[in-house]
């Protein structure tokens, strides 16, 4: 029986050695990374990267158009969106609300609070309905009127390569975001630009 035990030591002692080096580099691990700094683009599909290379761009452009009228002071501005017209699930109002920051930050527009109108109009009611001093209430009719509205549209184009044998499968995205901003009293298009990214991947017909 001894000389059983020693016969099968050394292949178990391989098995567990084998079971703790798969259960090692399966583990996972996460590291911080600046979000300033470029990054990695794991796939040719859109991430936060293109984000900020977008909301860079968009501002400013803006910024530096001669054709947005401050005769009157910082002009005001009306957020619509931006439509996502991608096969991908992208949360678009992360653009927006980022342009919108910058500009603010910038100090060249003002903004109404769109998403805050029925919140607004819900506290005023409330303070005229009598539950409110007339000396604390707010008055009515005094709101901004934006000058123009902001929005766009993302589209996406992919291509796969066709199937065929080959070492590595090939997929080309290209995302073009446009935005315009409309002179709400005239209609017409005072200012419009876009950014375009087109990126490739690969990825091995075999791997993890």
């Amino acid at each position: 029986m001894i000389f059983a035990t020693h016969r099968f030591a050394r292949p178990l002692q391989a098995v567990i050695i084998a079971t703790a080096v798969l259960t090692t580099g399966c583990a996972a691990t996460t590291r911080t990374i600046n979000p300033d700094e470029d990054t990695i683009h794991y796939d040719a599909n859109y991430d936060f990267s293109d984000k900020k290379e977008i909301v860079a761009a968009l501002t400013d452009s803006l910024m530096n158009t001669p054709n947005v009228s401050r005769e009157n002071g910082k002009p005001i501005i009306v957020t619509y969106g931006i439509a996502n017209e991608t096969s991908e699930h992208i949360n678009t109002g992360g653009i927006s609300d980022d342009i919108r920051l910058s500009l603010l930050k910038a100090g060249e527009y003002r903004f109404v609070n769109r998403k805050q109108r029925d919140n607004t109009l819900a506290e005023s009611d409330f303070q005229h309905a009598g539950f409110v001093p007339p000396e604390q209430r707010i008055a009515e009719g005094r709101q901004l009127g934006a000058n123009y509205i902001l929005a766009g549209t993302l589209r996406s184009i992919e291509k796969k390569q066709p199937r065929q044998w080959r070492l590595n499968k090939r997929k080309l995205v290209y995302y073009s975001l446009n935005l315009e901003l409309t002179n709400i009293q005239s209609g017409e298009i005072s200012w419009a630009d876009n950014v375009e990214i087109a990126r490739e991947s690969k990825q091995p017909i075999i791997g993890w």
